[in-house]
């Protein structure tokens, strides 16, 4: 039994820190070298599949989530790396780029990690750029800036908890009333033909309960839909039993208890093995002694009883920390971490294209050039210059027809086209 949970989540990866212009100063020696040094590399954004997390319902709460900036380079020491996030996420989770539609993963595995936005690369000082010609760059490398994205996040959950009684013993009032499930309810057996899910946050955690429809009679041989809902029994690590204290038929509770728990046992040894408890639902409707009488006799079956009123919500607290307790206690053992390594995309690719006028320039490589560069230094606009000559795009633009002082568009910035640094 499973349904879909969504939620839309942004990443945003740190900016490296800018790298330094500094030059050696001490006394005796008034015209040392460069020394200025690095950038800080900006924080990544991780994600881990982690069986412990059951829900996407976090992420409609906090869906935003941003890696620290590396520090800038001072003087001679290096700036300090961007803290990097790790986001866990539900085992299952599929995660899709809003904006072109990519699956960029899929973590089936518990422990396996994405490296969904990458932080960006600390710039250099301008100790890399002296040489013999320029002995005193008085420039330094801005930091490349981090990744962002918006993605979407989908799992199919499997229900942790399971509901199971007979017809009219209240698992859809439950339901609602612990989740945010509107499941339809009415007085009459066989309301809920189709299981209903709800998202419980009680005590710093999420879990998944499932209203399963009424069993009856029989059920393990196949008759009704026994069968069909058995099997959605199958997939959850709790049950909870509920039991209708004043059933409207006149019914005896306890024959009742027994009726379910024998169509259990009979349909499968390990699920009558699954960890549960029986929830003895409607003692609004009972006096109090009455009630006591029937939650003894349902004790003597050896399983733990709560008595609750779902209509008014009285009870559902200690059942509630019950629930947690022996989901964390199923817990399986943990599988060892399996590493999902990143695809690393083609980012030397460029190319020019020539629109309405202006020639814009594209490409992963070279817009972070231009976005590492400082744009109020001479210096280094001259050496941004020189790079784009070694790497052929002035020549691509001179091909193209570019002309002194026409358009050139790379990324954010608009430059005006000259042969010469």
């Amino acid at each position: 039994m499973t349904f879909m949970d969504e939620a839309d989540v942004e990443f945003i990866s740190g900016r490296g820190g800018s790298g330094a212009v500094s030059f050696h100063r001490e006394k005796f020696v008034p015209l040392g070298g460069p020394n200025g040094s690095d950038g800080g590399r900006g924080g990544d954004v991780v994600l881990i599949a982690d069986r412990n997390k059951r829900t996407l319902y976090d992420f409609k709460l906090i869906p935003r989530f941003k890696a620290d900036d590396g520090g800038h380079g001072v003087g001679n020491k290096r700036g300090k790396d961007g803290k990097s996030i790790e986001v866990r996420v539900p085992v299952g989770t599929v995660v899709t780029d809003l904006e072109t539609g990519e699956v960029l993963a899929d973590l089936t595995v518990n422990g396996i990690k994405v490296l969904i936005a990458k932080g960006g690369k600390g710039g250099q000082g301008n100790l890399h750029y002296a040489n013999s010609v320029r002995q005193a760059p008085n420039f330094a490398q801005k930091g490349a800036p981090g990744e962002h994205l918006r993605v979407h996040f989908e799992l199919k959950l499997l229900a942790d908890v399971g509901l199971v009684g007979l017809p009219n013993a209240g698992k859809s009032t439950l339901i609602s009333r612990i989740s945010a499930a509107r499941p339809k309810i009415a007085d009459y057996p066989f309301t809920t033909l189709v299981p209903n899910l709800g998202v419980v946050s009680f005590r710093d955690t999420s879990f998944v309960v499932a209203d399963m429809p009424g069993l009856i009679e029989g059920a393990s041989q196949g008759i009704g839909l026994g069968h069909q809902f058995l099997r959605h029994v199958e997939r959850t690590r709790v049950l909870v039993h509920v039991v209708d204290a004043l059933p409207v038929d006149e019914s005896d509770p306890i024959e009742n208890f027994k009726l379910i728990e024998k169509e259990i046992g009979l349909y499968s040894d390990d699920i009558f093995e699954r960890p549960r408890i029986v929830v003895l639902n409607k003692i609004d409707l009972l006096p109090a002694e009455d009630m006591e009488i029937v939650r003894e006799k349902l004790e003597a079956f050896g399983l733990p009883v709560f008595p609750i009123s779902a209509v008014v919500g009285q009870g559902l607290e200690p059942m509630l920390h019950r629930v947690v307790d022996l989901l964390q206690a199923a817990r399986p053992a943990e599988d060892p971490p399996v590493i999902f390594p990143a695809l690393k995309l083609d980012e030397q690719a460029w190319d020019v294209v020539v629109s309405e006028g202006a020639f814009e320039v594209t490409g992963k490589r070279i817009v972070r050039m231009i976005e590492m560069t400082d744009m109020t230094n001479r210096e280094g606009l001259h050496y941004m210059h020189q790079r784009l000559q070694r790497i052929g795009v002035i020549d691509k633009l001179r091909k193209l027809g570019a002309q002194e002082g026409d358009s050139v568009l790379i990324g954010d910035y608009e430059f005006a086209f000259t042969d010469e640094a």
